[in-house]
Parts: structure tokens; sequence; C-alpha cells
């Protein structure tokens, strides 16, 4: 049985076959070589073993630290918490740039409401990502969203989905009033965003998985996970959490929906399913947060190709080396310079490609899961749940696809 080339898409469920898309051609040499076909993703309905065998990936450096933060002087107060954000991407038919594919969270920007003009939009394909502050409260919420492939075979492209989505999520973050009394969750950040884009008369169809989460000050993460992105919380050398993805079946991921009119008159009248998820479908989960975590954020083009020991092998072997987290007679510990290394660099050092500690995280990331996605040795997620659903498929290697992260690295401020 050959397998569809694209996630199903709300509009109907479709089992007939269709032709393998061309795979993208990765820009680092010594991660990946170019290979010929490739498909839409399916799902990854469960984060496998390691893999024995890893693609070799690009070294990047780490800039000099910068001076380290005064010491608090309120050490009776509660602990605060702060977050280094960076976010990187590339979309599946174009070559990795990891200079350039690559967003290091800034505070206090203001978000556009949409970016209509496409060419504003990063360079993520069908993929799209949001971070910004909420309100004026220090809390800061992100996010992932995947536009259903599947849309495409209607007219509609999946991008304008995704990307309004997460654009207006932003821009309902930051204005939001903390001093209103009332309080955003992440399911109700997505529904925001949700609302905002089926009142977009410009968006006539579409859907997209999400993951959504508020990072707070006082140390706590809300996260509301719909479809098959996901994010995994590591701690000190451990995967801490792993978060489980939403499908109806195989290859249909949860996702939101923009179904017109005549498209639902035709499922009644000639038979079909309509896949029409809501905010409220995804599965929300709270988690406390500890000096030195690392949250990862991704699109499926991250897990179908890396699965959770596969980044957390990757994550710990990037923060020892940058020092950041080291080796003690009592384990693996978080370095006392952490919050050096989450700064914006501004010593004007010989590399200025990687600002900081998440960027570099990131683009790791990102990197490993391009170099495995064009792989055809080594068996990813996505050809183990192939191999398992269609044996006869014949299906080997990594599966090209848009791939979007974003990486927090958690400080408590005064350490």
């Amino acid at each position: 049985m050959d397998i569809a080339a694209r996630r199903i898409s709300a509009n109907t469920l479709v089992t007939t076959a269709s032709k393998r898309l061309a795979l993208a051609e990765c820009v680092i040499p010594t991660l990946c070589a170019q290979r010929p076909t490739g498909r839409r993703s399916l799902t990854n309905s469960s984060l496998a073993k390691s893999r024995t065998k890893t693609p070799s990936r690009r070294q990047y450096s780490l800039p000099t630290p910068i001076a380290k933060r005064q010491e608090s002087s309120a050490a009776h107060l509660p602990p605060r918490f702060s977050y280094g954000i960076a976010a990187s991407f590339t979309a599946k038919d174009k070559r990795f740039k990891p200079n350039e594919n690559v967003v290091h969270f800034e505070p206090h920007p203001i978000p556009v409401k949409r970016r209509t003009n496409r060419k504003a939009r990063p360079a993520s394909g069908q993929d799209a990502f949001f971070i910004s502050e909420l309100g004026d409260s220090g809390d800061v919420a992100m996010g992932v969203a995947d536009g259903v492939g599947g849309w495409a075979d209607s007219g509609v492209d999946p991008a304008d989905f995704s990307h309004a989505f997460c654009d207006y999520m932003a821009y309902e973050a930051n204005n939001f009033d903390p001093q209103s009394g009332e309080s955003l969750s992440a399911m109700a950040l997505m529904q925001e965003g949700y609302d905002s884009v089926v009142e977009d008369k410009t968006i006539r169809a579409g859907g997209s998985t999400a993951c959504v989460a508020i990072a707070r000050t006082d140390g706590s993460l809300d996260v509301a996970n719909l479809g098959d992105s996901g994010f995994l919380q590591l701690r000190l050398n451990a995967v801490h959490y792993n978060s489980e993805p939403q499908t109806h079946a195989f290859n249909t991921p949860y996702q939101l929906a923009i179904i017109p009119r005549a498209m639902r008159m035709m499922t009644q009248a000639f038979g079909g399913t309509q896949l029409d998820d809501m905010p409220k479908d995804s599965a929300v989960s709270k988690h406390n947060l500890r000096h030195g975590d690392v949250l990862v954020f991704a699109t499926d083009g991250v897990w179908d190709n890396l699965n959770s020991h596969d980044i957390l092998k990757l994550v710990s072997k990037l923060m020892v080396g940058a020092n950041a987290w080291t080796h003690s007679d009592e384990g693996i510990k978080v370095t006392d310079r952490l919050s050096d290394y989450i700064l914006k660099d501004t010593s004007g050092g010989p590399d200025k490609s990687v600002k900081s500690l998440q960027s570099f995280l990131a683009m790791g990331i990102a990197s490993a899961a391009k170099a495995a996605s064009i792989n055809r040795r080594v068996d990813g997620p996505f050809a183990k749940e192939v191999q398992k659903h269609y044996p006869h498929e014949m299906w080997s290697g990594g599966k090209v696809d848009d791939i979007c992260v974003i990486v927090a690295v958690v400080v408590e401020d005064g350490k």
C-alpha cells in the first residue's frame, strides 16, 4: 500500500495514494547528502528508542560570556524566573541556512497584528511560530503551528492559516493587560488566535496543529498541545517530560480548521468525515520549572526525524560543551554562570552568527533534524511508524518536511 504524501486535512479523510514529494537539499555538507524523494508527515505516535547511529552535526561556537548579573539582594522573596528563547527553522524545499534561519527573542518588540505580505514571513514553509511577552508581566508566550498540507489539494496555501494563527496569538499576548485581574492560559490564547483567524475573511480555508505555551516568572509552565507538534522538558541530562501526539488515525492529527460551507455541504451529500477540532480539545499540562531546564517546542518535522532521546543526547552534548551543564562528583549540575550565556552577545566577538546559548541549541536541533530528514540509511521515528502500519511500503531513512523549533533555557534570577 502506498502512503499519502501529505497529512490528511480537515476537508476529508483521504485513503488514496499520492506521489512522493521532492526532498530538500541541506546546506550543511558535513551533516547530510542530497536525497531524491520523500513524503509529507504521517504521525509520530510513539517517541521510540534512540537510534543507534546519528548523522554528524556542524559545530558552532558560543560567544564569550557577558558579565554575570548581580546577585539578588532580596533573597527572602519568592524566586523569579526569566527565559532565554530562540527559534530556528527551515522549509522542506530550501537549503538550511543556520546563520539566517534563526530568531533570538528580544523583549518588548510590538508585533504586528498579521503579516499579510508573504515575503515578510520567516522562511519556515508551512510551519510557523511566535514568541511574545504577555503584556508587561514578564511572562512569555510562545508556540509552533504546522499548516496541514492536505489543504493544498483544494487550492489552499496551508501556510496562510498557520502563519496568521501565530501572528494573531503574538498580538493578543503582547496586548494582554495583567492589571485586568484576569489570567490568560495557553488554551485561552490558542482560542483567541483561532477566533481571529476565523474572523479574517482573507483566509477562506485551511488548518494547522498547534503547541502553545506560557512560561511565567514564578517558574510555572502552562502548555496546550493540539495535534502532532509537541514539546520536551529536559533537566540535567534527562527527559523530564515528553508530550504525546494527538491523532484521530494514522497520518491524521488533531487540527484547527476553517471548512468552507460548500465543502461541508458536499460532505453531507456525498459522505466523508470532517475534522473539526477546537482549542478545548488540546491536551493541557502544567509544569514546574527549575534553573537550567531546557524546553524544546517543535513541529512534526523534528519529531518525525528525531526522537526524545536523540534530542536529549544532542542538547546534553551542546550544554556540557558550552559549560552550561557541568560534571561534578554529584553528577551533572547547572553552571553558576548560566545567565551569562542566555544574554545576547554584545562583545563584538569573531563569530557574530551565534547570539546566545538558546540560539546555539535551536540551530543544533534544526540542523540535526534537517540532516536526519534526508538520511537514507538511518530509520527515524517516521520510518518506524510506516514500517509498523504499512510493512509492505519498504520505507526507510528520514522524512523531509518543514522544520521549526523553539528552545527556551530556564534561568532563576540571582543564580
